[in-house]
């Protein structure tokens, strides 16, 4: 009899689980953006979240908060319950390098703090000068920022347009002030409105302003060039620079949020990355659909943390 009133409180014990499990999600699911509105990281999470939504059967609500290298949305997410229903559509800055770069290294530890979910685009970006600075190459750029007192423009300290801007500099030994902003649309706006002069920025986000004639692309930072600039060069092949540099956007999960839960979401994740109508809107942007298991995301975001902490920490010694 107590064996079986034992067998009986375990199987009572892991019912609300596993019905909790099978009917998430029960209620909406929050994407927090590290941003504001209209970056890429925001365009990205308004991509998915309506096709997530259709395949969830639950709202999916895009939540902006920006600040602080876009550590007060990872922080908010880090302390929200490890229930499945508030995400971090993290980037590389905000979850990577940002506590680093402003000095709050015990703040959050990716690592530990938070379960990949999936990855959901990956993105190159475009070296740009405002065309009625009148500067063409690279060469000229780097020769001339400083004694004209051109600007640089970034969308926050240690986003990866600011590593890339301080990998530019040491590299190339230019004299160029870097200003930050809080956020893609804001950064590019200073361009656009003649604050700075020249900026690393998504192409996601950028495009339309090339497009336009607006800004001069100079290089791109893939490995290959980008077939919406196939005449544009990346930064190695001008033959100056050594250095590759792409964003990602994705979705993590607090630490110790059920597996079940992550699953769904990674689920309905890749089936909406994998659906032509998706990976057409990311390809006009600029960037690519890149559906990753968690599993899969955890390895990737390994590889790009060991591949740029060092440079965080030069860009942090040379303050």
């Amino acid at each position: 009899m107590k064996s079986w009133k034992n067998a009986l409180a375990v199987v009572l014990a892991v019912l609300p689980v596993t019905g909790i499990a099978a009917d998430f999600p029960s209620k909406p699911v929050t994407l927090v953006v590290p941003y504001p509105p209209g970056g890429n990281v925001d365009t990205s999470a308004r991509i998915i979240a309506p096709k997530m939504e259709a395949i969830l059967g639950q709202p999916i609500v895009v939540e902006n908060r920006a600040g602080a290298g876009g550590m007060i949305a990872a922080e908010y997410v880090k302390n929200s319950d490890a229930d499945g229903y508030t995400l971090f559509m993290a980037a590389n800055g905000p979850l990577l390098f940002a506590p680093m770069t402003m000095n709050r290294p015990d703040a959050y530890d990716w690592k530990t703090d938070f379960a990949p979910v999936g990855s959901v685009s990956i993105t190159p970006m475009a070296l740009t000068v405002r065309k009625d600075v009148g500067i063409t190459d690279i060469d000229e750029l780097l020769a001339t920022a400083g004694e004209k007192n051109l600007l640089m423009a970034s969308p926050g300290a240690g986003t990866t347009n600011h590593l890339a801007a301080e990998k530019l500099k040491a590299d190339s030994g230019g004299d160029f002030r870097i200003v930050h902003y809080k956020g893609n649309a804001p950064a590019i706006a200073s361009l656009i409105g003649g604050e700075t002069a020249f900026s690393f920025d998504q192409m996601s986000v950028i495009l339309p302003y090339i497009k336009d004639g607006a800004v001069v692309p100079l290089a791109v930072t893939s490995s290959e060039r980008v077939p919406a600039l196939p005449d544009v060069p990346t930064l190695k092949e001008t033959g100056k620079f050594d250095f590759a540099a792409v964003t990602f956007t994705g979705l993590l999960a607090p630490a110790g949020t059920p597996q079940e839960a992550i699953d769904a979401i990674s689920a309905a994740l890749t089936e909406t990355l994998n659906g032509d109508d998706v990976k057409k809107r990311f390809e006009d942007l600029g960037s690519l659909a890149s559906p990753m298991t968690p599993a899969e995301f955890g390895a990737f975001l390994t590889e790009i943390d060991d591949t740029w902490r060092p440079i965080v920490a030069e860009v942090n010694a040379n303050k």
